[in-house]
C-alpha cells in the first residue's frame, strides 16, 4: 500500500530536521512518524519554558529557532556564570527528565524569541523504542556524537588504511593459528625440530593443565644455547624465559602493542582461566597495523647516540598521524605517545649515566604535568624533577651538586629531541626541583599549609608526579605521604577549587563560544584544564593515588556518589577535546606552523562544533559540582 503524499509543512519539517543529529541518522519512516506528531510552540524573550515546579515533563523540545538557556536553581540567568547550559537550533531537551519520567532539575528560559518543535512525552518514549538511532542518541548523547565525529576523522585521515585491522580489535580476532606448546622437560632438540617443522619462532612451555610456565624463542637460541655450547638434550626449562606475560583473549590489540613497546616483548600469550589459548607476535600485530609502534620502541631502546633519538622523536609524531588514520581513540593514542616519550627519556638518562655515572646515588626521575598524567600530545614542553635519598654521612647539598649537571645534560638532550625547555624552570636541573625525599615533603607541606598563589600553581603541576626512571619506591613514598596529608587541610582544597573555577569553559551567552585572541579557543587552558583541575582536587581530597585524569574521574565516582552516566559523559568530553588537540597539532605540523592549542571554531565542521559545545557544557557541569561541594 503506497503511503499518502506529505503536505508541504511536513516536508519542510523533514528537510529542517535532517540537518541535525540524531535526525540525520534516523530512517525515513521514523522521521515521518516524528514530523507528523510535532506541534510548534513560541516563547517570547525571557519566558520560562520548563521549570522543576511544573512537575513531570510532558513534552520533548527541538529548537527550531532561537536560543534557550538552562539555569541552576531559581536564579535568573543575568550573567554568564548563572547560565550553565545554552541550546541552539537543532538541539533537544530535556532528555534525562523524559527518560526518567521526572521533573527537570533546572530552569529552561528563552534567551531570545524561540520557536520549538514539541512532541508529547508519550510519543517521545514510543519513538525511543521505535527508532534505534533516536534511542542511541537519547541514552548516549555525547558518545553518539563522538561516534559520528570518529567516522568523519577516519574518512579524512585514512582513505588508504580502511582495510586495516583496528587497534580496538580483540586479540582473539587476529590469532592466526592454534598455539603450539610442549612440556618444560622436553629436550631442546625436539623443541627446535618442532619449531622448524611448524615454521614458528617460539615455543610455549605448559604444565599438565596447559598453564603457560615459560617461553623460548629463536632469539634465545644464540645467547642461551649456541654460545654457551649447551647440549641439545638439555630440557627446555633450563633455557626458557619463565613467567611469560599474558593477556586475556578479549584484551584489545592496542594493549598488546603498548605492552610490547613498553617492555620490549616480542610475544604476548593469550590465557583464559589460566590456560593457554593463543599467542600473538609482534609480526602478527604490525603486519596488520603497519603503524610501526614496535619498530619505534626498538629503535629507541637500541639508540646509542642522541642523533638516533632525535629521529625517533620524529617517528613518534609520524606514528601519531598513522594512528589517527586508523581511528584510534584519544585515550589510547595519548597513552602511546606518553609511553614512547617515556622510553625516549629513559634512554637519554641511560646514555647519560653510562658517560657520567651517578650510579651510587639512589634517585628517581619524576615526570610532572601532562607527562605525569600520561596525557601528552605532540605539543608539550618539559616538566620534570628528581627525588633522591640521602645516606648517612652525606648531605642533600652534596648529592644535589652532583645531580644538577647530570640533570642539565638530560634536559638539554630532551630539548634537542623536540621537548622545549620549560619557560617556568620546572625541570630537574633547577635546584628547587632536585630534592631529597624529606625536602619534597617539606616543600609540599609548605604549599598545603601556606597556600600562596604560586604554591597553588605549583600544586597543579607537581601533584601530578609519577616515577619515570630509577628508585620508584621514593616516588611511592612521596605519593603515600601526600595522600595522607592533602585531605587534612580542607582550606587548601578550597583554595584550589577557587583557583580552578576562575578558568571557565568558553561558552557564550549571545554566541556559541567566547572567542579569544585571534578568533580562537584555547583547547588546553579552557577545555582540558577544567576537567584536570577538578579531578585532581577530588583525588587529593579522597586519597586517590592515580595521576591520569580519566583514572581519577573513574576512581572518585564511588566516593562522590556520582552517576556512572555522568562520569562517562565527563570522560567522553575530555577525550573529544584531547582528540581535537591531536588533530590540530597534526594539521599545524603539516603546514610547518608552530604547535599551539588554539583553534578557530569556524574551522571546525558543524558536528565537531556541536560536540565541542557539548564537551564544554560537561566541563561547566563538573565545575558546578565542584563549586557546590567547596562552596565557591
Amino acid at each position: 500500500m503506497a503511503s499518502a503524499p506529505l503536505n508541504s509543512l511536513i516536508t519542510a519539517t523533514l528537510d529542517h530536521l535532517r540537518g541535525f543529529a540524531p535526525f540525520d541518522q534516523m530512517v525515513h519512516d521514523d522521521l515521518i512518524w516524528l514530523a507528523q506528531r510535532l506541534t510548534l510552540g513560541y516563547y517570547a524573550k525571557g519566558e520560562m519554558i520548563l521549570s522543576p515546579d511544573q512537575g513531570v515533563v510532558q513534552h520533548f523540545f527541538i529548537i527550531k529557532q532561537g536560543v534557550v538557556q538552562g539555569e541552576q536553581g531559581v536564579v535568573s540567568a543575568q550573567t554568564e556564570e548563572a547560565a550553565w547550559l545554552e541550546l541552539h537550533e537543532g538541539e533537544c531537551f530535556p532528555l534525562g527528565a523524559l527518560l526518567s519520567k521526572r521533573p527537570v532539575s533546572s530552569l529552561y528560559r528563552a534567551y531570545e524569541d524561540v520557536f520549538c518543535y514539541e512532541l508529547s512525552a508519550e510519543d517521545f518514549l514510543t519513538l525511543t523504542h521505535q527508532s534505534p538511532a533516536f534511542h542511541d542518541f537519547c541514552t548516549r548523547r555525547i558518545a553518539n556524537l563522538l561516534e559520528q565525529s570518529k567516522h568523519i576523522i577516519q574518512a579524512k585521515y585514512a582513505k588508504s588504511t580502511s582495510e586495516q585491522q583496528s587497534m580496538s580489535s580483540q586479540l582473539s580476532t587476529i590469532m592466526r593459528r592454534e598455539p603450539i606448546a610442549c612440556a618444560p622437560d622436553t629436550p631442546l632438540r625436539q623443541v627446535l625440530e618442532s619449531m622448524q617443522q611448524n615454521s614458528i619462532g617460539s615455543m610455549v612451555a605448559v604444565d599438565e593443565q596447559r598453564r603457560p610456565v615459560g617461553i623460548f624463542t629463536l632469539h634465545d637460541v644464540l645467547s642461551r644455547v649456541t654460545l654457551p655450547g649447551l647440549s641439545l638434550d638439555t630440557p627446555l626449562s633450563s633455557v626458557m624465559s619463565p613467567n611469560p606475560f599474558t593477556l586475556p583473549p578479549h584484551a584489545l590489540v592496542h594493549e598488546a602493542a603498548l605492552t610490547m613497546a613498553k617492555h620490549g616483548f616480542r610475544h604476548i600469550l593469550m590465557v583464559e582461566n589460566g590456560r593457554l589459548k593463543g599467542l600473538v607476535s609482534e609480526k602478527d600485530l604490525f603486519s596488520l597495523q603497519r603503524v610501526g609502534l614496535r619498530q619505534v620502541s626498538s629503535a629507541i631502546r637500541n639508540a646509542d647516540k642522541l642523533e638516533a633519538l632525535q629521529q625517533s622523536a620524529l617517528d613518534i609524531r609520524q606514528l601519531a598521524h598513522n594512528m589517527l588514520a586508523q581511528g584510534i581513540a584519544a585515550e589510547q593514542l595519548t597513552q602511546i605517545i606518553s609511553t614512547l616519550n617515556d622510553l625516549l627519556t629513559r634512554r637519554i638518562i641511560e646514555l647519560e649515566m653510562r658517560d657520567n655515572a651517578v650510579e651510587d646515588i639512589e634517585f628517581c626521575w619524576l615526570a610532572l604535568g601532562s607527562e605525569g598524567r600520561i596525557e601528552q600530545t605532540l605539543n608539550t614542553d618539559q616538566d620534570n624533577g628528581i627525588i633522591f635519598s640521602v645516606p648517612a654521612g652525606l648531605s642533600a647539598e652534596e648529592l644535589r651538586g652532583r645531580l644538577l649537571p647530570f640533570s642539565l645534560r638530560i634536559n638539554n638532550a630532551l630539548a634537542e629531541c623536540g621537548f622545549p625547555l620549560c619557560n617556568g624552570g620546572v625541570m630537574a636541573s633547577n635546584p628547587k626541583w632536585c630534592l631529597s625525599l624529606d625536602e619534597w615533603k617539606g616543600t609540599f607541606d609548605n604549599w598545603i599549609y601556606h597556600g600562596a598563589p604560586m604554591d597553588l600553581l605549583h600544586a597543579t603541576i607537581f601533584f601530578d608526579f609519577r616515577s619515570l626512571f630509577g628508585a620508584e619506591h621514593l616516588a611511592e613514598a612521596l605519593r603515600d605521604w601526600l595522600s595522607i596529608e592533602a585531605p587534612k587541610n580542607t582550606r587548601f582544597l578550597h583554595q584550589l577549587a577557587i583557583n580552578a573555577l576562575k578558568n571557565r569553559p568558553p561558552l557564550g551567552i549571545v554566541r556559541d563560544f567566547v572567542i579569544g585572541e585571534g578568533h580562537t579557543l584555547d583547547l588546553k587552558m579552557n577545555g582540558i584544564t577544567p576537567f584536570v583541575d577538578a579531578a585532581r582536587i577530588y583525588s587529593l581530597a579522597h586519597g586517590v593515588a592515580a595521576t591520569n585524569t580519566l583514572e581519577r574521574l573513574r576512581d572518585i565516582a564511588q566516593p562522590l556518589n556520582m552517576r556512572p552516566q555522568d562520569v562517562k559523559a565527563y570522560c567522553d568530553a575530555f577525550l573529544f577535546i584531547q582528540l581535537l588537540r591531536l588533530r590540530l597539532h597534526h594539521e599545524q605540523t603539516e603546514r610547518n606552523e608552530p604547535l599551539t592549542n588554539k583553534v578557530d571554531p569556524d574551522s571546525l565542521n558543524n558536528l565537531d562544533q556541536r560536540i565541542l559545545k557539548e564537551a564544554f557544557r560537561q566541563a561547566r557541569k563538573l565545575q558546578t559540582k565542584l563549586g557546590l561541594d567547596y562552596q565557591v
